[in-house]
């Protein structure tokens, strides 16, 4: 096991990852920031309450995505949906997905899926807190990465959130 983030690390990768989104979207007036569940929530979550710390005056919408029955790769399996919670619209918006982990790109591909239920949106832009990079099965990159690791397939990254730490097995 080896600790790729500490708490500290975390806390100021979170925050960087806030300020970098409103560097690119001012004021939010067009833009959306929607957590892919169930990991990314826990970032989304963070990102968002400190976007809110930055302009607390000012509307954010903020959504929740459930992907479950939009992957292809656990078909033959029944699965418990988690709750998708987006009361605005997003067509012509500025999308911002935010997840704890990029590896193979399927989640994000998923979510690009059932993004389209709820419109089209002008641009969909990913944020994630590890961009595991040698791994994508698909032309898929973020915009706004916590940190960038090279890992083999048999690794595995664990966000453990109550710890606040992010480690490779």
């Amino acid at each position: 096991m080896k600790s790729i983030l500490s708490s500290r690390q975390l806390a100021i990768t979170i925050r960087r990852l806030a300020h970098q989104i409103l560097e690119n979207h001012i004021d939010l007036e067009h833009t959306v920031l929607i957590g892919i569940q169930p990991r990314g929530i826990f970032l989304s979550d963070k990102i968002v309450s400190e976007v809110k710390k930055l302009l607390p005056r000012k509307r954010i919408q903020y959504g929740k995505l459930d992907i479950t029955f939009y992957r292809d790769d656990i078909r033959k399996e029944l699965h418990k949906a988690n709750h998708t919670d987006i009361t605005f619209p997003i067509e012509n918006k500025n999308v911002i997905l935010i997840d704890d982990v990029l590896y193979t790109g399927r989640t994000i591909r998923a979510a690009m899926d059932a993004l389209l239920d709820f419109g089209r949106p002008a641009k969909v832009e990913l944020c994630v807190l590890i961009d595991r990079r040698l791994s994508r099965q698909f032309p898929i990159q973020p915009d706004y990465v916590g940190k960038a690791i090279d890992s083999i397939v048999s690794q595995k990254v664990k966000v453990e959130w109550k710890k606040a730490e992010v480690v490779l097995y």
